[in-house]
C-alpha cells in the first residue's frame, strides 16, 4: 500500500474523506514529471500535479524543510534509533517511527502546541458544528 493510499484510508476511517480532485501532488522539476507512470497514477487518483518554474523557491520550500527535519531528527540523531544503521531495514523502521511521530505526536508551535492530529480533529469538529442561534 502506497503512502498516498494509507493517508486517504486514514482520513476516510476518521470520517474526513478527501473529495476527488481536492488533492495536489507537489514535486520538483525533476525526472518524476517525465515519468509516464506517475502522470497516469495521479490521473487515476484524481490528483492534480503542481509544479512551479525551475528554481522557484516557493514551490519546494515545504518539502526541503521536511527533508531537512528528517535528516536531522531521524537519520543523524538517535531519537528514533539507538544504534548505527546497519541495513536498509533499519533505516526503513526508523523512518516509519519518525513519520508516525511527525504526523501524530509532535507538538507544533503554530498549532498552539497541539499535535497535528489534535489540530485536524478540532478543524473537522468546527466544520461540522451547528452554528449557535442568534439571540
Amino acid at each position: 500500500m502506497t503512502p498516498l493510499r494509507i493517508a486517504l484510508w486514514q482520513r476516510e476511517r476518521e470520517g474526513n474523506p478527501v473529495s476527488p480532485g481536492n488533492l495536489i501532488h507537489h514535486s520538483d522539476a525533476g525526472s518524476q514529471y517525465t515519468a509516464i507512470r506517475l502522470t497516469e497514477h495521479l490521473a487515476l487518483e484524481s490528483i492534480a500535479p503542481s509544479i512551479g518554474t525551475v528554481g522557484d523557491a516557493y514551490d519546494n520550500a515545504l518539502m526541503e524543510t521536511i527533508n531537512g527535519l528528517y535528516k536531522t531528527e531521524c537519520i543523524r540523531t538517535t531519537v528514533f534509533h539507538s544504534d548505527p544503521f546497519r541495513t536498509l531495514a533499519d533505516v526503513e523502521y526508523a523512518t516509519a517511527g519518525w513519520v508516525d511521530w511527525y504526523n501524530n505526536r509532535r507538538l507544533h508551535g503554530s498549532l498552539g502546541m497541539l499535535t497535528p492530529v489534535e489540530s485536524e480533529t478540532l478543524h473537522y469538529e468546527a466544520l461540522t458544528r451547528e452554528p449557535e442561534p442568534a439571540k
